[in-house]
């Protein structure tokens, strides 16, 4: 599987955790590209698939199937460049960064999708674990990543996901590093926001997810752990890019991973208990 690197335009500043959505979505309007860890305290991030028509049906069986990696927090009708979880957004313009996908290649990573849009277009708004990260940060759980000032890595694992139709491909995960002692919360607090990946799919050594090298990640970055930290696993939402890459519809957009759609939602509108 090819591996295009992540090029954000401009490092999200440190001041945006106090982003409104509404803000974060105009300056990323304007250009500002990155990953979105820790942008918009409080507000639900999610992950974008568009898709012909034609291939709608087999994506939202595919969401359907795998819940974990695909929670479908909304789907648009064919041609609608809104959505219902943030007021006057345009899926066009207002991601970071996008990926354009041709026969399954990757074609293109620009940060405005108009001159690619179609009238037949379907969107799928999917869950992002950059939302629980709130809940993990307020119990106390170090994010290693946003520490570090990098975007999260993710990896292609050797588990596959149960197909829909058209679609198939590996689950993708991403991962954090916890130490021992907040392993318990990192549990707890995630498995309490399902709609957002819930719990994860598994912790401990990699190569039980056929994950040779967590130094180097399928996307994202490489991020730094301390000797006693545990490396925890979620599923992630650039699921259904991996089964564009696999499955090779004619025509796809997505979001670039980690760099995510900014909704009006509040995290606590999906938090279970």
């Amino acid at each position: 599987m090819n591996r295009t690197e992540d090029r954000p335009l401009t490092v999200v500043d440190e001041h945006a955790h106090a982003w409104s959505p509404a803000s974060a979505r105009a300056r990323f309007r304007d250009g500002l590209a990155g990953p979105t860890a820790g942008v918009a305290a409080g507000h639900t991030q999610v992950n974008l698939i568009s898709v012909p028509a034609d291939w709608a049906y087999d994506t939202l069986l595919f969401c359907q199937r795998n819940p974990k990696a695909c929670p479908v927090l909304d789907v648009t009708d064919a041609g609608d460049v809104t959505t219902a979880l943030a007021d006057g957004a345009d899926l066009r313009t207002d991601l970071p960064r996008y990926r354009v996908w041709q026969d399954g290649e990757l074609v293109d990573e620009p940060t405005d999708v108009r001159a690619y849009w179609r009238d037949d277009l379907v969107s799928f708004l999917i869950g992002c674990s950059f939302t629980f990260e709130w809940a993990l940060a307020g119990a106390g759980v170090p994010i290693r990543h946003i520490q570090q000032g990098r975007n999260v890595p993710m990896y292609v694992t050797s588990r596959r996901c149960r197909p829909a139709g058209r679609l198939r491909g590996p689950l993708v995960v991403s991962m954090r590093p916890v130490p021992p002692e907040h392993l318990s919360a990192a549990l707890r607090e995630s498995s309490l926001l399902p709609a957002v990946h819930g719990s994860p799919v598994h912790c401990g050594p990699a190569s039980a997810l056929g994950i040779e090298d967590l130094g180097r990640p399928d996307f994202g970055d490489p991020v730094d752990a301390e000797p006693d930290d545990i490396p925890v696993f979620w599923a992630c939402g650039v699921t259904p890019q991996a089964a564009v890459m696999a499955s090779r519809p004619p025509f796809a957009l997505t979001h670039a991973p980690g760099q995510m759609f900014l909704t009006d939602a509040r995290d606590d509108q999906y938090r279970v208990a």
